[in-house]
């Protein structure tokens, strides 16, 4: 089946197609890493700057390295991004800091992951951000979306075992034209690229010395992590800054329903919420909002940012101040209309909201792929005191959608079959070493994430008041006291990596 479009963004459709499974008429589904919901004029204004920081190259990658067909010795072009400099040099085995790639263009995290570049001038490392297959501009089949996207055939070579064996060879063949071939390599990771570094450290011991997996919710499958828990903690978010706030969001949505019902009720949506005048529609005006909060509650920063949109401080809490604002009186809408702003348009310069715009700056789309294959992690459930309306995770549903759309079906199960995840601790702790798992409480994700020291070198870090791989963002003057000891702990850690390295290095030789 030919896909002839980015859907715009997959939250809605999902939801609108449970809607055909399901008396309940909101749905949700979202695969919650960052969607295509972002316009372009929102990029990051420090694009220009990340461009000066790397050197953009290309590395000749195999498309299938789990198989010896003669197909599978197609080749394609992976991008990588590449800063020497603060490298010690191959001489003094100096360390090379990889970023495992996420699902999107390399140059946006890259941009989003100022830590590395932070830490680098203290152990002289080289920086290295690698692209993950599919996505940006590593696009096997001659780099041809149309092909690359075409059906179930070409995008079967978009997996994780896929991309982490491209990071492996290419990490290989990279230190070998360095003569770099005893520089110790430290993979670091956010979201999903975090959960990728994880599984780079337990099935490529041998490339890296060490991982640091932030926000890696590598228990996020089914029968590990309660499909409750993500939104259990969006509600607890917005719980914990006001009740009234809380009430509010969690009363609206059978207020937009029954609005949306009755005669001239879209037009009032639509003129409440400020949407464009082509498109209206009370089930994607709910996964509008819903992505606004999800993921404000996602990335809830103590200081300003700009990854998914322009955002304040404590975004969160800014929502909750739009919504309890005295001067708005009784209106649910307008309430609602003033905190999505905080997410929407933190900058004041749009004048209304296209519903319809299916604009993908990052690269994301694929991700639908990859979460109707083996990324399958339940969030969809909520209880009855949830912010969003109660609702049963199905996997049944998404299984539905994922053949009738990509004509394959979902492997739950594999993830956890490939890398593990059952009675981790137990496993882990006579198994793996050397992994930080990063996790703030606040993000939603930290439900599916490892949250107490496996051993003595997996250890956990958490913290009650940070979100989504908040530590990997570069250092601000206004970072608080929690963050900075959360960096250091981490700085301390990795030394004594490398340390460990060197000296069994020395003794080795």
């Amino acid at each position: 089946m030919r896909i002839l479009a980015i859907w715009i963004f997959f939250l809605w459709f999902f939801s609108i197609f449970s809607c055909l499974f399901s008396t309940v008429s909101f749905a949700k589904f979202t695969p919650r890493f960052p969607s295509s919901v972002i316009r372009p004029e929102q990029l990051s204004l420090s694009a220009k700057r990340s461009n000066k920081l790397y050197k953009a190259k290309y590395f000749t990658q195999i498309l299938d390295h789990f198989n010896f067909n003669p197909k599978s010795y197609q080749r394609f072009q992976q991008r990588y991004l590449i800063n020497d400099t603060f490298w010690g040099g191959p001489k003094k085995n100096a360390p090379i800091f990889v970023y495992t790639g996420n699902e999107g263009d390399i140059e946006w995290f890259a941009q989003n992951t100022g830590f590395m570049l932070d830490i680098a001038p203290h152990f002289k490392a080289l920086l290295v951000f690698i692209e993950h297959r599919f996505y940006g501009k590593s696009i096997p089949f001659g780099g041809d979306k149309d092909i690359a996207y075409s059906n179930a055939s070409t995008l079967g070579y978009l997996t994780s075992t896929q991309a982490l064996a491209d990071y492996a060879t290419l990490i290989i063949d990279m230190k070998k034209n360095l003569t770099a071939v005893d520089s110790p390599v430290v993979v670091f990771g956010g979201s999903y690229g975090g959960m990728l570094a994880a599984w780079f450290r337990l099935k490529y011991p041998h490339i890296a010395i060490g991982a640091l997996a932030s926000s890696a919710p590598i228990l996020n499958f089914e029968n590990i992590t309660s499909p409750y828990s993500f939104n259990n903690i969006i509600t607890q978010d917005f719980r914990s800054e006001s009740e009234n706030c809380y009430k509010v969001i969690k009363g609206s949505w059978q207020q937009i329903e029954d609005t949306g019902d009755r005669s001239g009720g879209l037009e009032l949506l639509r003129k409440s919420f400020r949407i464009c005048k082509d498109y209206i529609d009370a089930n994607a005006l709910e996964g509008w909002l819903d992505t606004a909060f999800s993921y404000t509650a996602m990335t809830d920063y103590p200081t300003p940012s700009n990854f998914l949109n322009p955002m304040p401080a404590y975004p969160v809490k800014q929502m909750c101040k739009a919504i309890d604002d005295p001067t708005i009186g009784n209106d649910t809408f307008a309430k609602l209309y003033g905190a999505v702003n905080v997410y929407y348009n933190h900058s004041g310069t749009a004048t209304c909201f296209d519903l319809a715009d299916s604009s993908d700056p990052h690269g994301l789309s694929m991700w639908s792929w990859q979460a109707c294959t083996e990324m399958i992690m339940p969030t969809g459930g909520n209880s009855k005191d949830s912010i969003f309306p109660e609702s049963q995770w199905s996997y049944s549903r998404r299984a539905a959608f994922c053949k009738g759309f990509y004509g394959v079906e979902p492997r739950p199960n594999w993830i956890s079959t490939e890398f593990g995840g059952h009675d981790i601790y137990r496993v882990l702790k006579r198994f793996g070493s050397n992994i930080i798992f990063f996790n703030g409480l606040r993000d939603p994700w930290s439900g599916g994430g490892v949250l107490k020291n496996i051993s003595k070198t997996i250890v956990a870090i958490v913290a009650e008041e940070g979100a989504h791989h908040v530590d990997l963002r570069f250092a601000t003057s206004e970072d608080p006291k929690w963050l900075k000891e959360v960096r250091e702990r981490e700085i301390n850690i990795i030394s004594n990596w490398i340390s460990q390295y060197y000296h069994d290095l020395a003794h080795d030789s």
